[in-house]
Order: structure tokens, then sequence, then C-alpha cells
């Protein structure tokens, strides 16, 4: 069964997404500590904290999301008891 027309740019649209925030967060975190702070590249990035923040805050809402979907999950497939 092939992809529609409408899957393959929703595929190729995330796929081009996390590249981007890929190579971004490589520059932003291996890159920029050897480029002088003066330099006119340091305005498209965040204060080096953020590179700690918000993968941990990203981390957390994931764990978040997946026990939510755990417990939804369980909760519907769960069978009432018998009453003898």
């Amino acid at each position: 069964m092939m992809a529609t027309g409408t899957d393959q740019v929703v595929g190729f649209g995330l796929v081009a997404f996390s590249l981007s925030l890929f190579t971004y967060y490589t520059i932003w975190v291996i890159v920029l500590p050897f480029v002088d702070r003066d330099h006119v590249i340091y305005s498209y990035f965040l204060p080096r904290e953020y590179s700690v923040i918000l993968p941990g805050v990203a981390a957390l809402i994931l764990l978040l999301f997946i026990g939510t979907f755990i417990v939804v999950v369980t909760w519907k497939n769960r069978k009432p008891k018998k009453v003898q």
C-alpha cells in the first residue's frame, strides 16, 4: 500500500523540521562555544542556559504524555470485577 500525497508531504515536513532542529541545536551546543561572543551569529541563538533547560522540559513533557497514554489505555482495557 502506497502513501498518499498528503502523507508524503507531512512526512517530508516532519523530517525537514527534525533535521533543522537537529542542525540548530548542534551548532548551538557544539560550534558556538568556539566562536567569539561578539560575533553576529550569537544574535540567532538563545543564551547557553537554555541548551540544557529546553531539552529537559521537552523530556518531561514527553514522559508526561507517555504516562498519560499508558494510564488511559490501561483504564479503558480493564475488565470489571464479577460480583458473586
